[in-house]
C-alpha cells in the first residue's frame, strides 16, 4: 500500500472510532470493499446504500446492497431485466412507498441522514430528487406550464419567477431555442425525444441535487439518444445523476462509474473504464460481452 494511501485508511479508521459509528459494518462484504476501491473525489458520498435489501410483500429483490455515488458524477447501473435495477432507483427517493406490501432491511443515506429517517418529510426529499422515467410522460398542459409544475405546487405564482425558470430549465434541457416561441403550445405535440427533453426540464426546474433517469432513451431515435446523451454530460455539471440503462454503450458513453447488478445483488462497482475494459468479476465481463442477458 503506498504512503498516501495508507495515511488515508489510518485517517477513515481514526474517524470511525472516534466519531459517529458509522451504518456500515466493519467486516466489509466484497461489493463493500468495491464501492470502497471507488472513492475518488471525496470520503463522502452523497448517496450510500448501506446493506440494503428490499421485499415486494415476500418475494425479495434486491439482497444486502452496498453502493456509494458521487457528487456531480454520473453512476449507470446495467444489468438484465428483473434484476433489480429498477426498484433500487424508486427506492432513492422512496417512489416505492406507493406500493402496498413492501419492505426493506438496511439504509440509503443521502449527505449521510437516512431517506427512512422518520423526521425527515417525504415530499421535501423527493424534492431534492428529480425522477425521468423511460417513457416521456409530459402533462397535457402547455410546454410553460410542463416545466412549472413543480413551482406552481410549491406555491410559487410571481410570473417573474416562473418566467426565468422555463428559460433556464429549457436551456439546462437544450430544448430553449427549439420551443421558445412555442411555449403556449400544448407539450403533446413535441415529438418523442422533445418531450423527453421537456421532462427533463420539468425535473430540475426546482433545482434538484440529484436527478435520476430510467431508461431514459429506451423509446427514442438515435439522434434523440445522442442529445440526451450529450444532456446528461452537461447536466453532471449541476446535478448529481443515476441512471438506469439496458444499452452497454450508453453506459460506456455518458456514466463516470458503472455498477452491475444481477438478480438483486450488486455483482460488481468500478470506474466505468475499468468495469468495460478489466472487469474484476468474470460474471461481470460475460453480461457485458453479451455472453447471457
Amino acid at each position: 500500500m503506498k504512503g498516501d494511501d495508507m495515511e488515508q485508511t489510518l485517517e477513515r479508521e481514526k474517524a470511525l472510532r472516534g466519531g459517529v459509528p458509522s451504518r456500515k459494518m466493519t467486516v466489509m462484504s466484497s461489493s463493500e470493499k468495491e464501492s470502497e476501491q471507488v472513492k475518488g473525489e471525496s470520503l463522502a458520498p452523497l448517496i450510500r446504500v448501506a446493506d440494503y435489501s428490499f421485499f415486494y410483500g415476500a418475494s425479495q429483490t434486491l439482497f444486502n446492497v452496498n453502493l456509494e455515488m458521487y457528487e456531480n458524477k454520473v453512476t449507470a447501473i446495467i444489468g438484465p431485466s428483473g434484476c433489480g435495477k429498477s426498484t433500487l432507483l424508486r427506492n432513492i427517493n422512496r417512489m416505492n412507498d406507493l406500493v402496498d406490501g413492501i419492505s426493506h432491511r438496511g439504509d440509503i443515506l443521502i449527505h449521510g441522514q437516512s431517506i427512512y429517517d422518520p423526521h425527515l418529510e417525504v415530499t421535501e426529499l423527493r424534492k431534492r430528487i428529480g425522477m425521468v422515467f423511460q417513457k416521456s410522460n409530459p402533462f397535457p398542459k402547455t410546454i410553460y406550464e410542463n416545466v412549472v409544475y413543480s413551482l406552481r405546487v410549491a406555491g410559487i405564482n410571481n410570473r417573474t419567477v416562473l418566467d426565468e425558470a422555463v428559460e433556464s430549465s429549457l436551456r439546462s434541457a437544450a430544448l430553449w431555442e427549439e420551443v421558445k416561441d412555442r411555449l403556449e403550445e400544448s407539450a403533446l405535440g413535441l415529438s418523442g425525444g422533445q418531450m423527453q427533453r421537456l421532462c427533463i426540464a420539468r425535473a430540475i426546474a426546482n433545482r434538484p441535487e440529484i436527478l435520476l433517469m430510467d431508461e431514459p432513451c429506451s423509446a427514442l431515435d438515435p439522434i434523440a439518444t445522442a442529445k440526451i446523451e450529450e444532456l446528461i454530460y452537461q447536466l453532471k455539471k449541476d446535478f448529481t445523476i443515476v441512471i438506469v440503462t439496458h444499452n452497454m454503450q450508453q453506459a460506456a458513453r455518458v456514466s463516470d462509474y458503472t455498477a452491475f447488478f444481477y438478480m438483486g445483488k450488486l455483482i460488481e462497482i468500478g470506474e466505468t473504464k475499468k468495469i468495460f475494459m478489466s472487469p474484476s468479476v468474470k460474471q461481470t465481463e460475460e453480461y457485458i460481452t453479451g455472453r447471457f442477458g
